[in-house]
């Protein structure tokens, strides 16, 4: 028990290489990988499971919406768990637990148990995902962190690319499963990687005294909130839940949200620090991620749907939906090099947010395959241009001692707003169909997440406040 609950350092070879810290992004870069595409795998398998399980989408999208909801309110608390059990320790625990997962997914014989299974599933990306953003910020010298934050996203990027390709393919060939059963060896090889290339990060027992515990009220509050609000959605959606249902849903979201609120500013180590980020001006830079989360998960749920309807494969909504993450991972990659050194972190984020708004609108309009495979590219290289620029505006507004825990939050924004991209690709999807609208799906999902996007420039120009002493 001893040896599984202690971080093992990494062999000296290793530790005093040169390159050191660049071999712990690379082994961050398995879970960035990872996470990614499984998000983007199972979108292109929706239109198989509403056809292995006879339901339609408002019933299929909680495949995706479980999954989101349960790692959302459990990112903070898991980010906090490693600060004071180890970063490294708990990050390979959540491979662990999300590779055995991903085999009993592939293995359920019911929609009800496959969500089921996916809840436990998003315990083990808690564990990932808490730990991605603090992992790089701690093993990389400051000069070289955005640009090592861009390496993360562009490794998000590939996962996301290769899941549409990848899912379709196999959800053509061999079936749905398989987009499950393909993240175990993925996950064994990136708990090797993790063992021998991370470094140890657990700190002395003096010096982890205010890490807090997990604020299990705030936890409850939050999941009740975020669940009963994507509830009350899907049944606009189509879910079929009847009216009194919904008016509870929408009573239970909000005054969950409101105890969460109240709660937070009064216990002593809140899942969300309010006070924190009121006082570094976060708030606007965290709702800069959300947004573009949102957008960039949202066609990942409607092309498939769109292309499925018009009598395509699912190796054709994979082809044509990679042009998106390959974009969005070449901006990030790149974009250092591109873009002048002055550039501020703010000018890149409303530069990018720009961008994805005017491919939004333009995908709003039906066009040719080679038009939208275009305009996807545009709305990705947008989304990463965007992402490491805000996820550096964030941590240099946070106390390096809260790296963990302010990548937490970072990604449990980005985690509520990909539920809501599916949430408002479905509603979207779901208005069309009642207005018998030919393509009113597609023109009113991509309204909306243009519209999105323009609150993105927003957040961008507004950013936050740089603290000293932050994780930057």
């Amino acid at each position: 028990m001893v040896t599984l609950l202690r971080e093992h350092a990494r062999p000296a070879v290793i530790r005093e290489h040169p390159l050191a810290p660049w071999f712990a992004v690379a082994a961050v870069c398995f879970g960035a990988f990872m996470g990614q595409l499984d998000a983007s795998v199972v979108t292109v398998a929706f239109p198989a499971l509403q056809r292995q399980f006879h339901t339609g989408l408002a019933a299929t999208q909680w495949v995706s919406l479980a999954y989101l909801l349960v790692l959302t309110a459990l990112l903070v608390p898991a980010g906090r768990w490693s600060d004071r059990a180890g970063r490294k320790l708990l990050y390979l625990y959540g491979f662990v637990l999300f590779a055995v997962t991903s085999a009993a997914c592939g293995l359920a014989t019911s929609l009800a148990m496959l969500i089921a299974l996916r809840v436990a599933q998003a315990g083990g990306a808690a564990l990932l995902q808490a730990n991605s953003v603090a992992l790089v910020v701690t093993s990389v010298p400051a000069r070289t962190r955005r640009a090592a934050l861009g390496v993360q996203a562009a490794a998000q990027a590939v996962g996301l690319a290769s899941g549409p390709v990848i899912g379709g393919v196999l959800v053509a060939a061999v079936g749905w499963r398989w987009v499950f059963f393909l993240n175990v060896p993925v996950g064994l090889l990136a708990v090797v990687a993790g063992w021998y290339l991370l470094p140890r990060t657990r700190r002395p027992a003096v010096d982890r005294g205010g890490a807090g515990g997990a604020d299990l009220g705030g936890m409850g509050l939050l999941a009740a909130s975020t669940a009963a609000g994507m509830l009350a959605i899907s049944s606009l959606a189509g879910l079929g839940l009847p009216a009194w249902a919904v008016v509870a849903c929408v009573a239970v979201a909000l005054g969950a949200g409101a105890a969460l609120v109240r709660r937070e500013r009064r216990v002593a180590a809140p899942l969300l620090d309010l006070r924190a980020l009121a006082g570094a001006g976060t708030g606007p830079a965290l709702g800069g991620a959300l947004c573009s989360y949102l957008i960039l998960f949202g066609p990942l749920v409607l092309f498939p749907q769109v292309i499925s309807a018009r009598g395509g494969s699912a190796a054709t909504a994979g082809l044509l939906l990679t042009a998106l993450p390959a974009g969005f991972g070449l901006a990030a990659a790149f974009a250092d090099r591109l873009l002048p050194a002055w550039w501020t972190n703010r000018r890149r984020c409303a530069l990018g947010a720009a961008l994805a708004a005017a491919a939004a609108a333009g995908l709003a309009v039906p066009a040719s395959d080679a038009v939208t495979v275009a305009l996807l590219g545009v709305l990705g290289a947008g989304l990463g241009l965007y992402t490491p620029a805000n996820n550096a505006e964030i941590m240099a507004a946070v106390p390096a001692r809260d790296a963990a825990a302010a990548g937490g939050m970072v990604n449990m924004t980005r985690g509520i707003g990909t539920a809501l991209g599916v949430a408002v690709v479905t509603l979207g999807l779901h208005a069309g169909a009642r207005l018998r609208w030919q393509d009113g799906g597609l023109t009113l999902s991509m309204a909306a997440l243009a519209a999105v996007a323009l609150i993105a420039v927003w957040c961008g120009l507004r950013g936050a406040r740089a603290v000293p002493g932050a994780a930057r």
